[in-house]
């Protein structure tokens, strides 16, 4: 290396360090993070620094919330009955919560799971989904986060890519486990363990863990989270993300950007096991949050418990805000939801005539952030941005270094659209298992997802569409060669293609476009059976248009663009 480059290397990581030193600061006051520490929480910080011999992940947090403020309330489990309002199910403080985080991360070690293993979490909305994924980073395992509405073949493709060596499963569902229990590779009944209450031929949670008492023994391999992403190919992708404290600096800035102080209320509605959610409850307990855990989203509910536990903030997807909207002003003037300081968005685009009406009637309280499991969170709009430029996704979150690239791999200009690339101490260390789709998605040092989006000469950003063909149902990304690949499956079925059509509730909705084969006979009811045999349900099709063939272009691809103009 020359001399003129180790010289300006040099000044790049100098310019980092100061601009993470002043991140820490101003966040830490502006947050109130300074005053909240007492002596008990800054000596276990600095001994959990000791150990961890820069081996860090966020259940050493625990220990330090523990001991600086061991009887503040950290994780409730709220249950929505059909009657309305809600059930406080669970509650722990924080003392509590990094035992129980103790107790489960011994009992995974004792029944053979070991660091660098995998361990799987298919759980509704639970405590205990917070609990497992803070328990196997504790011994140095990944978390896989899966959907509970997978099916069979769907949960047998994650355990086995990923290599899980444990399977921790809601109670409702059992049948799948059970369909799904002869394909799984190095996962036997006794470490498929049912949470939420007894499923025949299975260990409950409560069985798994009798016996395991105290902390787990200490390792130096490095945590990590897999979450499940749909690719290029079709089957889902294995996002890996580690962590750094490049990431925690990071997420601080993010945190910075909100109004969001030490020691308050965040309600969780969105799936836990999407990076939107998790994201979230990471972000209050950096700030030594209370975080309630509603198992189902209803609108009510929701209001409910913002009302009951003098919720501050909430992290929602499009879908969400058009069902609170249409609550109408009526019903959401019954509920005191004067405590609410911000709602966050994402997941889906937000359309600007619902940024609106959601204000107007609940107040400028809405952000709308642009992520994805991939890159954490990237840009931010607060209420005044979604007011001064509907439609935007905001700007750059401080850390981040977003860039537009044309098809030729050209920077754009300010209103061109390009796909979105960005580079920050977020990203993913790639996907589990797939160099060649990790490859795919970078460019010198930069990852993309596959958005295509313009920034204006204020810059902020706008999401313009995606050069892949991936859906966004209700925050849920489907992708469409999946749903044509079970499709093609059915006896009846010729050809089949997806596309995303709008849909004002889910944002987009998924609809499937087939042919016959000639005399066969399949109408849409049996289509979706068959659908949802092999697929979660936000990827089975909303609406079925029959053809006689389907629209190609001479060298045989599916023209999508025909049938999007249907």
């Amino acid at each position: 290396m020359r001399i003129e480059d180790r010289i300006a290397a040099l000044r790049s990581a100098g310019e980092e360090a100061a601009w993470r030193i002043r991140t820490v600061g101003r966040v830490a006051a502006k947050t109130g993070l300074i005053r909240s520490i007492h002596l008990p929480g800054v000596k276990a910080l600095v001994s959990e620094l000791i150990r961890a011999k820069g081996k860090v992940d966020p259940s050493l947090l625990f220990h330090v919330l523990a001991a600086n403020d061991p009887h503040r309330t950290a994780l409730v489990g709220l249950a929505a009955p059909p009657g309305g309002g809600v059930v406080e199910e669970r509650a722990y403080s924080f003392h509590e919560m990094n035992d129980r985080i103790d107790r489960l991360a011994s009992a995974l070690h004792a029944s053979g799971v070991k660091p660098g293993s995998r361990v799987l979490v298919m759980l509704k909305n639970r405590p205990e989904f917070v609990l497992l994924q803070l328990a196997a980073g504790r011994i140095g395992c990944g978390a896989v986060s899966c959907s509970y509405r997978s099916a069979p073949r769907e949960l047998e493709y994650m355990v086995n890519h990923s290599g899980a060596k444990a399977v921790f499963f809601d109670v409702d569902a059992a049948a799948t486990v059970r369909e799904a229990m002869g394909g799984l590779r190095g996962v036997g009944r006794e470490r498929c363990v049912s949470v939420g209450g007894e499923a025949e031929g299975f260990p409950s949670i409560d069985a798994f863990m009798a016996g395991a008492r105290g902390a787990p023994p200490r390792t130096r391999e490095e945590a990590a989270v897999v979450m499940y992403t749909s690719g290029t190919t079709g089957k889902p992708k294995g996002a890996v993300r580690r962590y750094a404290s490049g990431a925690t600096v990071l997420a601080l800035a993010f945190l910075g950007e909100t109004p969001l102080e030490v020691g308050e209320v965040h309600l969780v509605v969105c799936p836990l096991y999407h990076a939107t959610a998790f994201g979230f409850v990471s972000f209050s307990y950096l700030l030594g949050s209370t975080v309630l855990v509603l198992r189902e989203f209803r609108p009510e509910a929701f209001l409910a418990a913002i009302e009951r536990y003098r919720v501050t903030t909430t992290a929602v997807v499009p879908t969400m805000l058009h069902r609170l909207v249409e609550l109408g002003p009526e019903v959401v003037r019954r509920y005191d939801l004067s405590s609410l300081k911000a709602v966050f968005t994402g997941g889906a685009p937000l359309s600007a005539p619902l940024a609106t009406e959601f204000m107007d009637l609940f107040g400028d309280k809405l952000f709308n952030f642009y992520g994805a499991t991939e890159t954490g969170i990237v840009t931010c709009a607060g209420p005044a941005d979604l007011r001064a430029a509907p439609g935007t996704i905001g700007r750059a979150v401080p850390g981040n270094d977003i860039r537009l690239f044309d098809e030729r791999g050209r920077a754009c200009a300010a209103g061109e659209v390009g796909e979105l690339y960005v580079k920050s101490a977020m990203l993913i260390d790639g996907y589990h298992a797939d160099e060649e789709g990790t490859r795919a998605s970078m460019r010198d040092g930069y990852f993309s997802v596959g958005d295509l989006a313009r920034q204006d000469a204020r810059g902020y950003f706008f999401i313009e569409g995606r050069k892949r063909d991936m859906i966004i149902s209700g925050g849920v990304n489907v992708y469409p060669a999946e749903v044509e690949g079970a499709l093609h499956e059915h006896p009846a079925v010729a050809e089949a293609a997806v596309v995303g059509v709008p849909d004002p509730e889910w944002g987009e909705r998924v609809r499937a476009f087939v042919a016959l084969k000639p005399g066969a006979e399949a109408d849409e009811d049996a289509l979706k059976a068959h659908c949802r045999a092999h697929l979660a349900g936000p990827k089975v099709p909303r609406d079925f248009v029959f053809l006689a063939a389907l629209p190609r272009n001479p060298t045989g691809k599916v023209l999508k663009r025909e049938l999007r103009a249907m």
